[in-house]
């Protein structure tokens, strides 16, 4: 039976490294370290644990059996490792900001986000701030292990299909907009938003809670677009809006800050169509510092 200390993590480490990488010749960049070294120390550990954990097939080294499950503890090992030092890296200590790592769903307007996150980029140097963009799944991967605090989304995480534990917490909602170019928005305010059958339209892609909200009201209204495009990304759909592709539709919060920012007119409000707005954390009850100036912020100035 191997003696509790008889393991040696340095030695697990190089092995983790060369397995990983496929042979010490390509492990030896990334530990700086000879590959007499690297091949002693494996040895050495092949020693102690009293098993062959690689066979050389070519120019590379192949996982043994018991190899396989080596590294396999081994990978969690140094996992949990890189999770821990996130983990420290987020905890304050003086002279140093909080870490605070958002997850944003790439399926939010850009502007309504940075409405959303604008109470935690105050005071500046509060926070050491990261921002991920990307699907909502992945997001939510990274929030499982801590590499996130918060996701944000346009759709609550169902916590039975999800297998990570999380917690919606919503932010709040607001009526969505339709907005056009100058001469397309006053060819259809006329008789709105049955000026809206027929009209060229620009929509999200269906994955996304809008684009799901405005079919169903088009539905219920008997109002049948002319879809132009589909287009996954908001900011994207909205410059083709500016170029007078089509309408769009957009959160009624940001209003001003679309129509500065693109140039574009109002056409009308669909007060019935909702889009809300979710910060998706793993605790029930909001305690990191920039969650709380997130979700506070939220409900005391964009969503009043």
């Amino acid at each position: 039976m191997l003696a509790p200390n008889a393991l040696n993590y340095q030695h697990l480490l190089y092995f983790w490294v060369v397995a990983r990488e496929g042979s010490v010749a390509r492990a030896t960049r990334e530990l700086h370290l000879a590959q007499p070294t690297i091949s002693g120390q494996i040895k050495v550990l092949e020693r102690a644990l009293g098993e062959r954990l690689f066979v050389r097939r070519g120019r590379n080294l192949v996982l043994t059996d018991v190899g396989q499950v080596v590294y396999r503890y081994a990978d969690e090992i140094f996992t949990l490792g890189r999770e821990l030092r996130e983990a420290l890296a987020g905890l304050p200590t003086a002279g140093r900001p909080q870490r605070f790592a958002v997850g944003i769903s790439d399926s939010l307007p850009k502007l309504t986000t940075y409405r959303l996150i604008a109470p935690a980029l105050e005071p500046a140097g509060r926070f050491r701030l990261v921002f991920r963009i990307g699907k909502t799944e992945a997001l939510l991967a990274d929030l499982a292990t801590h590499a996130l605090d918060l996701v944000l989304t346009d759709a609550p995480v169902s916590t039975t299909a999800s297998s990570v534990r999380a917690f919606n917490h919503l932010l709040g909602e607001s009526d969505v907009t339709v907005f056009g170019s100058a001469a397309m928005a006053e060819a259809r305010r006329a008789g709105f938003p049955r000026s809206l059958d027929g009209a060229p339209f620009l929509l999200q892609t269906p994955n996304t809670a809008l684009r799901r909200s405005l079919e169903h009201w088009f539905a219920q209204a008997g109002v049948r677009p002319e879809l132009v495009a589909e287009v996954e990304d908001v900011a994207l759909l909205q410059v083709l809006g500016q170029q007078g592709l089509g309408l769009f539709a957009a959160p009624s919060v940001v209003e001003a800050e679309i129509r500065r920012a693109y140039g574009v007119d109002v056409v009308g409000r669909l007060e019935h169509v909702r889009e809300r707005f979710y910060a998706v954390s793993v605790e029930r009850r909001l305690k990191h510092p920039g969650v709380v100036a997130i979700s506070e912020g939220a409900r005391r100035e964009l969503f009043q």
